[in-house]
């Protein structure tokens, strides 16, 4: 037999009791400040109205302070002030011998003074011949350079434009 829940099979169960009637609680008055207005031209000193702005105070949209030159498509990376195209045909002056100065106009001087001294003694040295060496490494170099495999001495990407 189960048990019900309340007591015997034939007994009703309690009548509903409703709670007495009280008044309806009386809150203090909201302490927020009133609806926003909005300001009229000219009201306020030294205010302009939404959007205006002083000129030359906000950069145009779309321009990145960090970034000034952009941004690498892939990697997010803000692009080096200095061009892969330049530093490419530069260092491709190593045709006719004059080897390194990509390297230089990329801030690694140390790199491109050692290709440009060690050409010339090279040269000088083998009467000519030595030559072949510094022209191999400027193409290889200005390669490295033009297939984004060199980064400025900051760490970030060349970018492509002149």
């Amino acid at each position: 037999m189960t048990e019900q829940p309340f007591g015997g099979p034939g007994e009703t169960p309690p009548p509903y009791y409703a709670p007495p009637n009280y008044p309806p609680p009386s809150y203090p008055p909201p302490s927020y400040p009133p609806p926003y207005q909005s300001a009229q031209p000219g009201q306020f000193p030294g205010q302009y109205p939404p959007g205006q702005y002083p000129p030359g105070q906000y950069p145009p949209a779309g321009f990145d302070p960090a970034a000034p030159f952009g941004r690498h498509p892939l990697t997010g990376e803000p692009f080096s002030d200095k061009s892969k195209v330049v530093a490419g045909l530069l260092q491709l002056l190593g045709l006719v011998g004059v080897v390194g100065i990509g390297r230089i106009y990329l801030g690694y001087t140390t790199l491109g003074i050692t290709q440009l001294i060690g050409g010339v003694v090279l040269g000088i040295v083998t009467c000519g011949i030595g030559f072949i060496v510094p022209v191999i490494w400027g193409i290889i170099d200005a390669t490295l350079i033009l297939t984004d495999k060199v980064r400025d001495p900051a760490g970030r990407p060349l970018r492509d434009a002149i």
